[in-house]
């Protein structure tokens, strides 16, 4: 079982609230989505694992288990091309859970006209084998987000 916990302090709003079809439909997988505090901050790896893709805008951690854990940076936000995000690792590093990936800042995604939302996807996953997803409420970093049989 992968316990998939918060990178980001906000609120858990849910995939199906967010402004992406492709998230929303759960294209690229199952999940929640949070809606991050606006302030500068650093998005950290949900799981133990190994970085597998690392973009400014997203990240993949694969767990020892096989499991790939989608984190995105808001919505559209490749289209920023990296400006206002800070890589704290490398591809192919080995993280822990807690550990920080990108530094960024909410507010100026959005000021940027792009939306912070930021899903947290169980990437080749099925609905039914996730449990316990939050859909709501507050979350901090590390507070857990879903359970991944």
């Amino acid at each position: 079982m992968t316990n998939v916990t918060s990178p980001l302090p906000g609120r858990a709003i849910g995939l199906t609230a967010v402004p992406d079809p492709v998230f929303s439909g759960a294209m690229v997988g199952p999940g929640t989505a949070i809606d991050p505090v606006r302030e500068p901050s650093e998005a950290v790896s949900p799981v133990d694992g190994i970085v597998v893709s690392l973009h400014p805008h997203a990240f993949v951690v694969v767990d020892s288990e096989g499991h790939g854990v989608l984190v995105h940076l808001g919505i559209d936000t490749v289209q920023l091309n990296g400006e206002g995000f800070e890589l704290l690792v490398n591809k192919g590093d080995t993280v822990v859970r807690g550990q920080g990936i990108v530094r960024w800042d909410p507010a100026a995604v959005e000021a940027a006209g792009k939306s912070a939302i930021c899903p947290v996807v169980a990437l080749e996953a099925t609905a039914d084998s996730l449990s316990d997803v939050r859909e709501d409420g507050d979350v901090k970093i590390g507070d857990p987000l879903f359970g991944w049989q």
